[in-house]
C-alpha cells in the first residue's frame, strides 16, 4: 500500500495529473516494456491496481463462458449509456448462442442444447431492442449453423468477446494499450508543430522542452546558377534529391546533379523544343523527364544520357497544358485545351488509355496525381480544383473566389496547396470536406503563374516566389511567413524544396538565375559563386 495515504492526488505544477491514474499507465507501460516484476512491485507498493476490479471479474466469467455473470458485470457499470449497454449485452449473448450451435450436443440432435440456443435468442437477444435484421440473422443460424462457433475456435471467440467488450466500457475500466506512450508522443508531436523553425529529422528530447532557431531554415544563398538565357519559370527536385531540373523561356530545360556537399553542378541542357519550356515533371523512380513547351508538346528526357527518348504527340493534335506521372513510372495524364478541353492518360510509347471530355469538361491549367495513384487533381476553369477518385469514380469540386494559377502536392498525399491571384495561398486537405482552407499571405501575385511547395521535415514549411523579386517561408500551422528571402532582382516564379535535403531550396526567376539556399545550421559551409555556361 502507498506508504502515504494522505499524499497529494493532483499532480504538477497546475494539478491536473490524476496521481492514480499516472501510476496505473507507468504500470502497463512497464508491462509492455517488458519489466512485469518492476510492474508488479509498483503495484504492490503503491496499493494502485493495473486492472479494475470489473476487468477481472469479466476477465474470469468471459473465459469459463459464465454469462449471466458477464451481463451482471456490464450492468454494475452505472455511467455505461443504454446503447452501450445493449450492444454489450447483445455481444456476450452472441458468443453463447454460437457455441451452443457449435457445440457437439447440438450437432448430435440434443433437444435441450435447441432449447437453450432458443431461449438465449428469445429471452436475451430479442428483448435488448436492436435492429431486428441481427435477431434474424441469427435466428437463420439456428437452420444453418452459420457463425457457429466450434470448441477448438471456443477461446479464440471468447477473447475477441474480451476485447469488444472493452472497446464498449469506459476507458477507466481497461487502460487502452499505449496509452502513457500515446500521451507523450502526442506531447512532443504538439512542441515540434508549434516550433516555427523545427526542420530537422532528428529525435526530439524527451529531457526539455523542443524549440529551434531560425538557423534550421533555408535562408542563405550558397550558389547563384546562369546557364539559362532567358526568364526561368520552373525548377523542382528530383525525389530522391539528387538532381534539379529547370526550364525556361529560352527554349532549354537543364538538368542539373546535386552532390554530397550540397553543391549544384550542371549535368545536362535539353534542346529540341520551339518553345519556351513552361514546366518539367520528374518520373517517381528519377530515371526520366518530361518537359513541356509552351502551347507545344511533351518531350520524355532519359536522365543519365539527357538525350530524347519520345516526343509525345496526341493522334489528335491536342495542345498539353500540363502532364503529372502516376506512382508506376509507366504511365502519364496530360490536361490539353486544344482542340478541345479534355484529360488523358497515355503510356510512355505516346498511346492514349482513357480519355475524359466532353461538354461539362473545363478548362484544365495544372494537374497533379496523388502519390499513392488513388486520385487525380486538377486545376479547372481558372477558379475550380478537381479531385477525382479512380477507385469509385466519384468527383469532388471545390470553388475558389479568385482564380487559381498553380497546384502542390504534399509528400505524403494528404494536403494541395493553390496559389490565387489573389495574393493568398490556401492549403487544402485531399480527403476531407471542409468549406474554408489554411489561408497564407504575404507574397505578391497578381499578373503572373507564381507556383509555390511543401517543403522540410514532415512537409511543415510552404515555400512561395512573389511579383517582388522575395521568397516568402511559412510554417504550415501559421498564416504569417517566418521567413522573407532577398536576393533575386526580378519575379520569382517558382520554388522547390528539396525532399531528401530540408536544409535546401531551390528558386527560379525572371532574372535569368536560379539560386540554392541552404540552412547556416548544415554543416556544409555556404558558397558565394556563381555557375555560368
Amino acid at each position: 500500500m502507498d506508504p502515504n495515504p494522505n499524499s497529494q492526488q493532483l499532480l504538477g505544477e497546475k494539478s491536473l495529473i490524476d496521481r492514480a491514474q499516472l501510476l496505473s499507465l507507468i504500470i502497463q507501460s512497464l508491462h509492455s516494456l517488458g519489466y512485469s516484476r518492476s510492474a508488479s512491485a509498483l503495484e504492490s507498493e503503491s496499493g494502485i491496481r493495473l486492472d479494475s476490479p470489473e476487468y477481472s471479474l469479466l476477465l474470469s466469467h468471459a473465459l469459463s463462458g459464465r454469462w449471466l455473470e458477464c451481463v451482471s458485470v456490464v450492468d454494475s457499470i452505472s455511467e455505461l449509456d443504454e446503447e452501450a449497454r445493449s450492444a454489450a449485452a447483445f455481444r456476450i449473448w452472441k458468443q453463447q448462442f454460437l457455441e451452443l450451435l457449435g457445440s457437439k450436443e447440438y450437432l448430435a440432435g440434443s433437444s435441450a442444447v435447441l432449447a437453450a440456443a432458443r431461449h438465449v435468442l428469445c429471452s436475451g437477444i430479442s428483448e435488448l431492442g436492436l435492429d431486428s435484421k441481427r435477431v434474424h440473422g441469427l435466428a437463420r443460424a439456428l437452420v444453418s449453423g452459420e457463425g457457429a462457433v466450434g470448441s477448438e475456435e471456443r477461446m479464440k471467440g471468447r477473447i475477441g468477446l474480451l476485447l469488444d467488450l472493452v472497446g464498449l466500457l469506459p476507458d477507466w475500466f481497461r487502460i487502452p494499450c499505449g496509452r502513457l506512450e500515446h500521451l507523450v508522443e502526442t506531447a512532443v508531436s504538439r512542441q515540434v508543430t508549434s516550433c516555427l523553425y523545427h526542420n530537422s529529422p532528428e529525435e526530439v528530447s524527451l529531457y526539455e522542452d523542443h524549440e529551434c532557431g531560425q538557423d534550421q531554415i533555408p535562408c542563405n544563398c550558397s550558389q547563384t546558377l546562369c546557364c539559362h538565357k532567358n526568364e526561368i519559370w520552373f525548377v523542382q527536385f528530383s525525389n530522391n534529391g539528387e538532381y534539379l531540373a529547370s526550364s525556361s523561356s529560352d527554349c532549354t530545360a537543364i538538368i542539373w546533379t546535386v552532390k554530397e556537399d550540397d553543391v549544384v553542378s550542371l549535368k545536362h541542357i535539353l534542346e529540341g523544343h520551339a518553345r519556351p519550356v513552361s514546366f518539367v515533371a520528374w518520373s517517381p523512380d528519377d530515371t526520366m523527364l518530361l518537359t513541356c513547351g509552351n502551347r507545344e508538346v511533351l518531350k520524355l528526357w532519359d536522365v543519365e544520357s539527357g538525350m530524347c527518348k519520345l516526343t509525345l504527340s496526341s493522334p489528335v493534335n491536342r495542345v498539353i497544358s500540363s502532364c503529372a506521372w502516376f506512382p508506376n513510372s509507366e504511365k502519364i495524364v496530360c490536361g490539353s485545351c486544344e482542340p478541345c478541353n479534355c484529360i488523358y492518360t497515355c503510356d510512355l510509347e505516346g498511346n492514349e488509355l482513357e480519355v475524359w471530355e466532353g461538354e461539362r469538361m473545363p478548362k484544365v491549367s495544372d494537374l497533379s496525381v496523388t502519390p499513392d495513384g488513388h486520385c487525380l487533381i486538377s486545376i479547372c476553369s481558372n477558379k475550380e480544383i478537381w479531385i477525382r477518385d479512380f477507385r469509385n469514380g466519384k468527383e469532388r469540386v471545390i470553388s475558389e473566389e479568385h482564380a487559381v494559377t498553380s497546384l502542390s502536392l504534399s509528400r505524403d498525399g494528404k494536403y494541395l496547396i493553390v496559389n490565387l491571384n489573389s495574393q493568398e495561398i490556401h492549403l487544402w486537405r485531399i480527403h476531407e470536406s471542409l468549406k474554408e482552407p489554411d489561408r497564407f499571405r504575404g507574397h505578391k501575385q497578381g499578373k503572373y503563374v507564381i507556383r509555390s511547395c511543401f517543403g522540410g521535415s514532415d512537409c511543415l514549411f510552404i515555400a512561395s516566389g512573389s511579383e517582388d523579386s522575395q521568397i516568402f517561408i511559412w510554417q504550415r500551422h501559421h498564416q504569417e511567413p517566418i521567413q522573407v528571402l532577398s536576393g533575386h532582382s526580378m519575379t520569382v516564379n517558382c520554388v522547390s524544396w528539396n525532399p531528401t535535403k530540408p536544409h535546401m531550396l531551390a528558386s527560379a526567376s525572371d532574372d535569368c538565375t536560379i539560386r540554392i539556399w541552404l540552412a547556416s545550421k548544415n554543416p556544409t559551409k555556404v558558397l558565394s559563386q556563381e555557375l555560368h555556361n
